[in-house]
């Protein structure tokens, strides 16, 4: 195939957002009224995009990056205002607290007024779900089942049977848990259909949404359980090599992810359906999607079993743009965003390049090394998004209180001495930039410091928890952003991008 040319076409301008920290009553954001007030806010303001971490179900660690499928969606992101709005539930029905994270007793009242009181067109788009996500859907809702029913432990300790998938056991499992499997499809349903109306509200108002796909799997999901030959993993289900990063000028011993591998000549053989599969769904859902970690599709770093540390390992090629050739044959262009940060080899640049997906600058990054560092305003190209940061740094205002007098001095040089506060010079520096998408995120634009950080790379706790107010936002806050965006040539013009 013949090198594509960037989809990335106009100036335009997103908030980065996850619907976890929407405000509410609820123990997280959902999908309810408070996702269409914000979608208001974006519209009004003159951004264009909404940008979002992935939204599969967590494990208890919250962490959006580590899912239990790639394919299913978080049902403690479900609205109740929703599912009132279709009669599923009553009126009064209050707002799940924080006993009920993935909403279960919501979907249970849902799908009891479902079987006894569903109009034939809601049983005909439940028909339509279930034949459409039949490819995942059965397995992953077995595999919540039996993850309930074993105390919530991996399912590569449960028993041996249930690990290597012996149909016998398995039919045993699903014909005495019915109703449990049926209350795991039925929230999917629930998911997805909520998702389709927050879509369609945001269409409306010339929001488009953007989302993340992590490369990697959890080594605890069900598509490792169902698909293990896809993975490095042993008869038993444990990881035979795991992902990570070698050390580096942010870390001496490495990052050790502990995700699972991909046997890529595995993939190959069956022409990458399961990659096809996975893209078709994130495609419906998001209008762009950022491949996180692209850089392993060039080449991947392997750590050896039983390593606490990613100091000891090798590099390994990637399968390259066949993965993408499969997919874009399958499914036709698609619009996608590389994240090329970190040690980026020519190789890699090479090859985002070939596909022609844009590329990521964050500005945070700026001001180390020299007058080469991509991050740097001068150095900025059109064809990438730009961030002030992103959910692994921390807050502008946090980061700029945490740095010393000389580095504030090297910062405010690069960025021109200004005299407004900070994050006001970042934020503006980015909507100045070249680069045709510009996305700042939300804890960025109400100006807050290091207590409203989503993510800590290396830490376990404490993280993903942040939430706004809705006082937070206020008409001074919509003036000043839609101004901004007059200024840097960022307010919408006319249509949506197409597909290139």
């Amino acid at each position: 195939m013949t090198q594509r040319q960037t989809w990335l076409r106009q100036r335009r301008a997103g908030v980065l957002l996850h619907p976890t920290s929407l405000p509410g009553p609820g123990p997280l954001g959902d999908l309810g009224d408070e996702a269409r007030r914000f979608v208001d806010f974006l519209a009004d303001s003159g951004f264009s995009v909404w940008q979002m971490l992935p939204v599969g179900p967590v494990h208890k660690d919250l962490s959006p990056y580590g899912a239990q499928s790639s394919f299913a969606g978080h049902t403690g992101l479900l609205g109740v205002g929703p599912l009132r709005e279709q009669g599923l539930v009553p009126a009064g029905t209050p707002t799940p607290d924080a006993r009920d994270p993935e909403r279960r007793t919501l979907v249970a009242r849902a799908l009891e007024t479902f079987r006894s009181d569903a109009d034939s067109e809601q049983r005909r788009s439940h028909e339509r779900f279930l034949e459409q996500h039949r490819h995942w859907l059965p397995d992953y809702a077995l595999f919540r089942v039996l993850r309930r029913l074993h105390g919530d432990r991996p399912w590569y300790r449960w028993p041996a049977a249930l690990r290597r998938r012996d149909s016998a056991e398995l039919d045993r499992v699903r014909a005495g848990n019915e109703e449990a499997i049926e209350l795991e499809c039925f929230g999917q349903y629930l998911f997805f259909e909520q998702w389709s109306g927050l879509s369609a509200y945001a269409r409306q108002r010339g929001i488009e949404l953007f989302g993340d796909m992590p490369i990697y799997v959890a080594h605890d999901s069900a598509d490792t359980w169902c698909w293990r030959h896809y993975f490095t993993l042993n008869a038993n289900g444990h990881r035979q090599a795991s992902a990570g990063v070698p050390p580096d000028a942010f870390s001496a011993t490495g990052q050790l992810w502990g995700n699972p591998l991909y046997r890529w000549e595995k993939l190959a053989e069956e022409d990458y359906r399961w990659w096809i599969d996975r893209f078709d769904v994130q495609c419906r859902m998001f209008s762009m999607l950022r491949i996180d970690h692209f850089r392993a599709f060039d080449s991947y770093f392997e750590v050896p079993p039983g390593a606490r540390t990613a100091e000891k390992g090798r590099w390994r090629a990637g399968p390259g743009r066949a993965v993408f050739d499969a997919v874009f044959a399958a499914l036709g262009p698609l619009r996608l965003v590389a994240e090329d940060l970190g040690d980026i080899t020519t190789g890699v640049e090479a090859l985002r390049r070939e596909l022609g997906f844009p590329g990521m600058r964050v500005l945070q990054f700026a001001f180390d090394g020299g007058e080469d560092n991509p991050h740097r305003p001068a150095n900025h190209v059109p064809d990438a998004v730009v961030y002030t940061g992103t959910h692994d740094n921390d807050t502008t205002l946090g980061w700029w209180e945490s740095l010393d007098g000389p580095a504030r001095t090297r910062v405010l040089g690069v960025l021109g001495r200004p005299d407004e506060p900070m994050p006001v010079p970042m934020i503006r520096v980015a909507l100045e930039s070249e680069s045709r998408l510009a996305v700042i995120p939300m804890q960025d634009l109400l100006g807050l410091d290091s207590r409203a950080r989503m993510n800590m790379p290396g830490t376990k706790s404490g993280n993903w928890r942040w939430r706004f107010q809705p006082e937070q936002i206020s008409p001074g806050l919509v003036g000043w952003a839609r101004n901004m965006l007059h200024e840097t040539g960022r307010f919408p013009q006319g249509e949506p991008e197409e597909d290139q």
